[in-house]
């Protein structure tokens, strides 16, 4: 049997091996920085909905906290000129209203 030496490769052979290796890690690292990318977005789109959830809950809380303005209370006097100040509005006059009331009045 005869021999077979190895056939040495020369460093030209060798440098284009590594620069290969070198182009095969560059785009596994693109492909990587792509994946990332791909998963930052996503999880900027939850943060964001659940951002958007929060400012909902707050917009509730400040609702339930702020009290509603109620309508201003009204003494029995002030209803009575009220009341009164809308039949005259209507065109009753103030015999029309006191006969309707029961009333009489003096003078």
């Amino acid at each position: 049997m005869s021999e077979q030496k190895r056939v040495r490769r020369t460093s030209e052979q060798i440098a284009a091996d590594l620069d290969k290796q070198i182009a095969e890690l560059n785009e596994s690292i693109q492909e990587v920085e792509a994946k990332k990318a791909e998963a930052a977005e996503k999880f900027d789109a939850k943060i964001a909905s659940i951002n958007e959830k929060i400012r909902k809950l707050q917009t509730r809380k400040q609702e339930l906290l702020t009290p509603k303005k109620r309508a201003p209370r009204k003494t029995k006097a002030q209803q009575i000129k009220t009341l009164v100040a809308k039949a005259q509005k209507s065109g009753m006059k103030l015999n029309e209203i006191a006969e309707k009331l029961g009333v009489s009045i003096e003078e």
